[in-house]
This record gives C-alpha cells, structure tokens and sequence, in this order.
C-alpha cells in the first residue's frame, strides 16, 4: 500500500510541472503575420496588373485579424471600388479561400447563400487569401475590374510578384 501511495504521489508531483507547462504553451502562440512592406507591394502589384489590362481598380491588403495594412487606387477608380475592395479582402481573410469560390458555392448551396448577411463580407470575386505555406496571413482584395474574375486574376498576378517573399 505504502509504495503505491508514493508511486501515485510521485506521479503527480512529475505530472504538475509538465501539465503546468502545456497550459503555458497553448496560452500564447506565435503567429506569421505581413509587414506594411509587403502588404504595400502586393496591392501596388495588384493594381498594376489591372493597369496593364486597362482596368482602373483599388487594391486593399488586409492582415490575418482583416485589418487593413495598405490600399491602393488607380488614378479613375471608381468611388466604390475603395468599399468593395476592402470587403472582398476581409471576407477572403476571414474564411480563408477565394470569395470567387464563396460566391461560386453560396450559388450552388442554399445554405451557403446566408453568408451574405455576415457584416462586412462581401460574395464577389476578387479576394484573394495571402499565404505562407498553408497558413493563411491575410488577404487581398481588388475592385473595379469588368468582373470578379478580372479583379481575382489581377490579385493572383499581384501575389505572383511577391512569391518569393511568401516562404
């Protein structure tokens, strides 16, 4: 009985420090964020790319919580696009996917369309999620463009010329 009883409070005199520990380390996490830098060239890069194509757009780039880190609006970009921009992005950061493949799903699900009425979130392509790896840091978001697909193509083309710096 007696070496039971030491075995047992041996245990949890080694297990308080350890289960101490864990719960310190689940408390606080480290998390890969964007740097105003970075989130500076990809919307610069996003709108340049509409450029090139003709569309006069704003680029929004927002961080992994949707705040925004940095705009961009071309010279003749519509007062709208400022809005539009800034909610594709938020709502591509927040459900961490394109809002083309939201808006695409919310069409083919019912259940899906009420995503709709969530604050902020707009269903309407060109929201891209900024990735490190698979960990999604933020997004961008562009507007303006003839078409949601126009402004996603132009998002993935701004991402493109940082790749290098998403590692």
């Amino acid at each position: 009985m007696k070496n039971t009883t030491t075995l047992a409070l041996l245990t949890l005199t080694l297990a308080a420090p350890l289960a101490q520990a864990q719960a310190q380390a689940q408390a606080v996490r480290s998390e890969k964020n964007m740097s105003l830098d970075l989130a500076t060239q990809i919307a610069a890069a996003s709108v340049a790319a509409c450029a090139a194509n003709g569309y006069a757009v704003t680029a929004t780039v927002v961080d992994r919580a949707g705040s925004v880190r940095a705009v961009q609006r071309a010279d003749n970009a519509g007062p709208h696009t400022l809005a539009a921009s800034e909610q594709k992005a938020f709502t591509s950061a927040s459900a961490k996917n394109t809002t083309l493949a939201m808006m695409e799903g919310a069409q083919k699900n019912p259940a899906a369309a009420n995503l709709v009425y969530i604050p902020g979130f707009l269903l309407v392509g060109g929201g891209v999620p900024v990735k490190v790896g698979n960990e999604v840091i933020g997004a961008v978001g562009v507007g303006g463009a003839p078409g949601g697909h126009l402004d996603e193509q132009c998002a993935m083309a701004g991402l493109d010329k940082v790749k290098d710096l998403l590692k």
